[in-house]
């Protein structure tokens, strides 16, 4: 044996008993089916949720389209909060082929005037992911959604 060369020390334990053994078998639980959402919702509350994944499904949209030079940024600007659509065109990068598609976009309202939101996007075979936070901000002409925060994956 050269001076460099170690022998291994075998780590596996002792075999013991027979062979292995499956676990038995267990019959099916039933399940509850509920007919109405864990935590039922006022009518105020749907139309604030559906307007939120609606404004967020076009904000998204929007995001998706400047990110690939085919929208300009000033038509994202009044979308964002301030200083968010510079710091998404500095980072963000057009990568993979093709145009991103976005595929689906989940609204959860947070209190009354915020919703956190989650979507997902495809651009080629891959898809990535995106969340951001959108808030209804108060402006002389009425109230309006806008995303304060943004993350892309």
């Amino acid at each position: 044996m050269s001076p460099n060369v170690f022998p291994v020390i075998d780590y596996e334990p002792p075999s013991f008993g027979g062979p292995p053994a499956l676990p038995p078998v267990l019959p099916a639980r039933r399940r509850i089916v509920r007919d109405q959402p864990a935590r039922p919702r006022n009518a105020a509350e749907e139309v604030r949720t559906r307007a939120a994944a609606t404004f967020a499904d076009a904000a998204l949209r929007r995001v998706l389209e400047v990110i690939e030079r085919r929208r300009p940024v000033a038509q994202l600007r009044p979308l964002l909060a301030a200083g968010l659509a510079d710091s998404l065109l500095a980072t963000a990068r057009h990568t993979g082929p093709g145009a991103a598609r976005l595929r689906r976009v989940r609204a959860q309202p947070v209190g009354a005037r915020a919703a956190e939101v989650s979507a997902s996007y495809a651009r080629g075979e891959r898809v990535h992911a995106i969340a951001c936070r959108i808030e209804q901000i108060s402006t002389p002409t009425g109230p309006r959604w806008q995303v304060v925060a943004l993350h892309m994956g």
